[in-house]
């Protein structure tokens, strides 16, 4: 009974927690528990403690990986040009497509918030429409409220 359970007549009684016929079936979610705190991503199901990915773009032990996906830089570099410096592809429809995060205006690269703080943290580096970097960082706190912070 894979030390989970006690063999009676040559059946397993597993252990709470536990099933399958040899209880080698963990009920346990905590290993299936994403960063996000949802169980594999959202974007799975837990089985025996291992997530079985059920949206094909991602995968890895919670569902996190996804190779093909734009990255959160990427992702919102137009609606922080927009909201930002007023230009880019979205500047005339930024009031409608791009209000979905907090943003606040740093001097300088070294006020950007840094690594270490509670909330997840995506420090990023974009070209602009006139081909000049421009930073920023994005982050999503417990609540839930996207916050960007943006380098003048």
């Amino acid at each position: 009974c894979t030390g989970n359970g006690i063999c009676k007549c040559r059946v397993c009684e597993c252990f709470p927690n536990f099933t399958g016929s040899a209880c080698d079936c963990s009920l346990d979610t905590a290993p299936c528990m994403a960063s996000n705190g949802q169980i594999c991503n959202g974007r799975g199901t837990c089985e025996c403690g291992t997530c079985n990915c059920t949206d094909p773009k991602f995968q890895g032990p919670t569902c996190e990986m996804c190779q093909t996906c734009l990255g959160v830089c990427a992702e919102h570099k137009d609606c922080v040009q927009c909201r930002a410096f007023d230009k880019g592809e979205k500047k005339e429809t930024c009031s409608q497509e791009c209000m979905h995060f907090n943003m606040t205006r740093v001097e300088s690269r070294d006020k950007l918030p840094q690594p270490g703080q509670p909330d997840p943290l995506s420090h990023c580096k974009e070209k602009d429409v006139d081909d000049c970097w421009f930073y920023f960082t994005y982050s999503v706190n417990a609540n839930g409220e996207a916050n960007v912070h943006v380098v003048e």
